[in-house]
């Protein structure tokens, strides 16, 4: 997507010349699917943003690469450039709510294109060099956004953390294999004259635009990932103890986990703590994250709901505060090493055969 050159001195045939057409037709498909997905609830702009980019990269680089259009090369640079923005702004969304106005931020976020238009006029032979520097910025920065692990996503909800961890990791990864195919290709033209270019271009934009599209899709669902658990090698303190009283009198007394839409902020605000407060207490004395401690509490209410009345385990999912089977059935294994099947006729639940759907 983001390896920008010269044209090869002479046309070979894309692979599959078709391919990115499709790829840009089922990025179309996933951003439709995750509109209408998300029309309930507010939409990760950035995110949207960057699927219906990536789709316009695709259809781009099939007509230059594919079919010698070469009047998109002079699109193409700047279309690049602001896909790195874009991934770190979904996932900034989900980390915290910026103090600068929007105005601020969109023309903080406008600075790589601008440069990447001004390089295009001046000195076009720097625009690799300049493009793998976004790029890698970028992707580092996400990294350093997601340093503190899940509960650095305050603004998410906690249910499905693991795909939104995982999808962001990958968005990341894509931005450093954009940069290291520029490199690649940058050394091909100055040693062998794009002999190998057009190949690797080919295969590498297409996948990155790709994961990027599936990563901004699966983020884009608001949830927070697995966090890293440095805080729980230090040890515990009695703040931490009283924090976690605080909280967990919440949790019996309110039953916030029964909130879908639950997020660290939320829980933050209910219960007058800070979250990173929060955070640290249930890090250091409990070795888990914010997300597990909260699908404690809706495992736990699950099961007594499964062992005494004659609710399904979809209407079980709904009630105590999951969405998804995925990762209602993910978390009961983690919590109790077995289904919510298994954990129903094991106890000697009532109803058992109403459980199926």
């Amino acid at each position: 997507m983001m390896a920008i050159h010269s044209p090869l001195r002479s046309y070979q045939a894309m692979l599959f010349i078709p391919l990115p057409f499709v790829v840009a037709l089922l990025l179309l498909i996933l951003f439709v699917t995750v509109l209408r997905r998300d029309e309930e609830a507010q939409p990760n702009r950035p995110f949207l943003a960057l699927i219906l980019l990536a789709v316009l990269q695709s259809v781009l680089s099939g007509l230059r690469w594919g079919y010698g259009v070469q009047a998109v090369g002079v699109i193409m640079p700047v279309t690049a450039a602001m896909v790195p923005p874009l991934a770190y702004a979904g996932v900034s969304r989900l980390v915290r709510t910026s103090r600068r106005p929007l105005p601020t931020r969109i023309a903080l976020h406008a600075v790589p294109a601008a440069v990447i238009l001004l390089l295009m006029v001046f000195r076009r032979d720097a625009i690799d060099l300049a493009l793998v520097f976004v790029f890698v910025g970028y992707a580092l920065a996400i990294l350093l956004l997601m340093r503190p692990g899940a509960d650095a996503l305050r603004l998410a909800p906690f249910e499905g953390a693991v795909p939104a961890y995982r999808a962001i990791i990958f968005a990341a990864a894509a931005l450093c294999l954009s940069a290291s195919v520029d490199i690649f290709v940058f050394f091909d033209f100055t040693w062998a004259h794009g002999e190998h270019a057009l190949t690797l271009i080919s295969i590498s934009n297409l996948a990155v635009l790709v994961i990027l599209g599936i990563a901004a899709a699966a983020a884009s669902r608001s949830r927070a990932p697995a966090e890293t658990m440095e805080a729980a090698l230090k040890s515990e303190t009695t703040e931490d103890k009283e924090t976690i009283a605080a909280v967990d009198a919440l949790m019996e007394a309110k039953k916030l986990y029964r909130d879908a839409n639950l997020n660290l902020d939320r829980l933050a605000r209910k219960a007058g703590i800070p979250a990173r407060q929060i955070s640290t207490a249930i890090n250091r004395a409990m070795d888990k994250n914010v997300s597990q401690y909260v699908n404690d509490y809706r495992i736990g209410e699950a099961c007594r709901l499964l062992a005494a009345t004659q609710k399904s385990v979809t209407e079980v999912m709904f009630e105590v505060g999951f969405q998804t089977k995925s990762n209602f059935n993910r978390e009961f294994r983690r919590v109790t090493d077995m289904t919510p099947l298994a954990w129903r006729e094991r106890k000697g639940g009532s109803g058992v055969s109403s459980a199926s759907s």
